[in-house]
């Protein structure tokens, strides 16, 4: 099983390389699904089929999903919206607003994650190919089973104990109804879900992430930075899709100059992405639409290659003993020392890159050292942990 996930600047062409991706993976015998987390679904517009809740065959081999997250969310956290109702309707909010008011932000794509981990478990398909949101909003995505994970180890407990114990006082006082167990219920089972589906799509012998961006100096510098935030949250990339290459110009001055400037950042994009290979696709007439389309995007890209095929998985995260040290090593490409800050908060390393953060947790052993220093070289965090001599239990 293998799932792959693409993702890139709004407009670059994502959807298209997904697309033409899941249709080469089809025609070399790998029963795929395709499926979009993208909340403007243009995945059928690319396959020019369409599509609906479950999967439904496209192509030879080839299945396509649009996630119905209505439906899903009704499904799944009807408990929680059923509480929030209560609580605006006691606060005198017309019925018609509150609705409005209880769709979560963000709800489609969190939902449309837990199809994919759904698909990719049931066992009906040897490939799962996901069209991302623009990245911004796939690595506030990719980062909520985190942040979710400190809320549930150290507030959730607490409060809903105080609530179950004074659910009857404080209904009274406040004047507003309390949660009741199904609502936290509803909570505790979205963080188990999500921590499934970050345990699935951070496992480097199945998932992996493609960026795809056009030759821009500006898209290339937002992609440098997304394989920095993927790497901190410790998801593995393996490849990178450089989409509306310009031909060489001839005798264009215009577009020979086009093609030059693009030529400057590809081989920029060579150079920051190696050993990854960066995949050319040609600027077209036309968009590429339906399966012969995106067969021709697909042979751009991969040639007669499978486009499984990628470089082998290797650690993100690794501790080695060093002397009487250990060493814990995360990779952090293209991160500034600027923007880099760590921190220890219990049994948790802090370490911010720019504007993102992860909360790690630290191997038992490393719970029991002191961190003794760090270093960043080439473009992986070296963090040194000396043992306490007050903790360190001998054997």
């Amino acid at each position: 099983m293998r799932v792959l996930l693409f993702t890139g600047k709004g407009g670059v062409g994502k959807t298209t390389a997904a697309a033409a991706t899941a249709l080469r993976a089809a025609a070399l015998g790998h029963k795929t699904l395709v499926v979009s987390t993208d909340a403007a679904h243009s995945l059928g517009d690319a396959l020019d089929a369409p599509l609906g809740p479950e999967p439904v065959e496209v192509g030879a081999g080839l299945y396509a999903q649009q996630v119905d997250a209505q439906r899903a969310f009704e499904r799944g956290w009807q408990e929680v919206q059923r509480y929030l109702l209560a609580v605006l309707d006691s606060a005198g909010v017309a019925p018609l607003e509150a609705a409005e008011l209880t769709v979560l932000p963000g709800a489609e794509e969190v939902l449309a994650l837990l199809e994919v981990r759904d698909q990719a478990r049931s066992g009906r398909f040897d490939v799962v190919v996901v069209d991302c949101a623009p990245t911004a909003e796939t690595l506030r995505l990719l980062a909520l089973p985190g942040a979710l994970r400190w809320y549930m180890d150290r507030l959730f407990p607490i409060e809903r104990r105080v609530v179950r114990s004074l659910r009857p006082v404080l209904s009274r006082v406040a004047g507003v109804p309390m949660p009741t167990d199904a609502v936290f219920d509803a909570v505790q089972r979205l963080h188990d879900e999500l921590t499934d589906v970050q345990r699935l799509l951070t496992d480097p012998a199945v998932a992996s992430v493609r960026l795809v961006l056009t030759p821009e100096a500006v898209v290339l510098a937002e992609a440098r930075r997304t394989l920095t935030s993927l790497s901190l949250y410790g998801y593995r990339v393996d490849g990178v899709v450089a989409n509306r290459v310009f031909p060489d110009g001839g005798a264009d001055p215009w577009l020979a100059g086009w093609a030059r400037a693009q030529a400057r950042v590809l081989a920029d994009a060579d150079a920051s992405f190696a050993p990854l290979a960066v995949r050319r696709a040609p600027y077209r007439a036309g968009e590429p639409v339906g399966s012969a389309e995106l067969a021709a995007f697909a042979a751009d890209l991969y040639g007669d290659g499978d486009p499984l095929d990628g470089p082998p998985p290797g650690p993100l995260l690794a501790v080695e003993r060093d002397g009487e040290e250990y060493v814990l090593a995360l990779d952090l490409p293209f991160v500034e020392r600027e923007a880099l800050d760590l921190g220890r908060s219990g049994d948790e390393l802090v370490v911010t890159a720019g504007p993102h953060r992860r909360m790690l947790a630290l191997p038992s052993a490393l719970r029991r050292c002191t961190v003794s220093g760090a270093e960043l070289r080439d473009g992986r965090l070296h963090v040194r942990f000396r043992p306490d001599p007050d903790l360190w239990m001998q054997s």
